[in-house]
């Protein structure tokens, strides 16, 4: 467009003859590719430019979960975990509202809700990923803000739907949850996690490779290597959130099983879609908008015949 316009002006201002017109369109030629170059290189720096803005603009943004100049001490949990007027909001979305909750240590606490109902998010506030718009989450009654985020992380460990197997052995992925587990550690992990017999039964037990995701293995049984890879954490809360949507019945119960030997050492706090996986569960928490809606037993839930009864209805449970 550029070299047509030139040559229109030239042939209309200038006294061109054929000799002097082929060498201007020569000239012409020769220059466009620089002149196209020259163009390239302005938008490739506005380019870098706008990159180097947000590369910049990453590096001074202030993180949302700020570190306590003067970290409480705290190497144990003891007593309980408590949520106290905990207000929550995703931006101008609010999620939680004036929440009050006690979970003693030791517990198995179950909590279940329509999608967007808050469940989630009581995980998210005790791993402090995020932290409350209002009212505080404590741990033996210690606001989680006034605790060292690895402090309070050591003190947890969390399985969640998605979980991460890579192509290594067994003992490997188990051992992705304290880097420093001895052999003894692992299979004793394993072990208590109902995962012993079957990696036994694998080629070359805890030194068989499971491919890229655990291709080599049921969903039961990558997700039981998850809960070992927790428990060699040695900590004593266990969060599961949405642990066995995505499982078959079959491998549901083998991971229920694993939940179910473990001793009151753990507290068990589980997101839960399926209600079968909360039978056995002290305590379970229906949330809606934000709110607990009922709360009790699995027997109790279902005699009340309220939201919980509704919703194991519709999942074919019985009492």
């Amino acid at each position: 467009m550029l070299g047509a316009s030139l040559t229109i002006v030239y042939v209309v201002w200038a006294d061109v003859s054929s000799p002097k017109l082929v060498g201007f369109l020569t000239g012409l030629i020769i220059l466009m590719k620089p002149i196209k170059k020259i163009a390239g290189l302005h938008v490739t720096f506005k380019n870098a430019s706008v990159s180097v803005d947000r590369v910049a603009e990453a590096l001074t943004m202030q993180p949302d979960i700020l570190e306590p100049a003067k970290p409480a001490p705290k190497a144990s949990f003891d007593r309980a975990l408590s949520f106290r007027g905990v207000s929550f909001a995703y931006g101008d979305a609010p999620v939680l509202h004036h929440l009050d909750l006690k979970i003693p240590k030791g517990t198995r606490l179950g909590i279940i809700g329509e999608s967007g109902s808050g469940k989630s998010t009581l995980i998210n506030l005790l791993m402090r990923f995020y932290d409350p718009v209002s009212g505080s989450v404590e741990l033996d009654g210690t606001n989680l803000r006034d605790l060292a985020t690895a402090d309070l992380r050591r003190l947890m460990a969390l399985v969640s739907q998605e979980i991460a197997i890579f192509d290594m052995t067994v003992a490997e992925n188990i051992a992705l949850g304290r880097q420093d587990a001895t052999r003894a550690e692992i299979e004793e992990a394993a072990r208590r996690a109902d995962a012993h017999a079957f990696i036994t039964a694998l080629p070359q037990a805890y030194d068989t490779r499971v491919g890229e995701s655990g291709a080599t293995l049921s969903g039961g049984q990558r997700q039981r290597i998850a809960i070992a890879r927790a428990l060699v954490r040695h900590s004593p809360i266990l969060l599961l959130d949405e642990a066995t949507a995505a499982l078959d019945s079959k491998s549901e119960a083998e991971v229920q099983a694993a939940l179910d030997h473990l001793s009151g050492d753990y507290t068990i706090i589980a997101v839960a879609h399926r209600l079968s996986s909360l039978r056995n569960f002290d305590r379970i928490l229906v949330m809606e908008a934000g709110r607990i809606a009922e709360e009790g037993t699995f027997a109790e839930l279902m005699a009340r015949g309220g939201r919980f009864a509704a919703m194991a209805a519709r999942q074919g449970l019985a009492a």
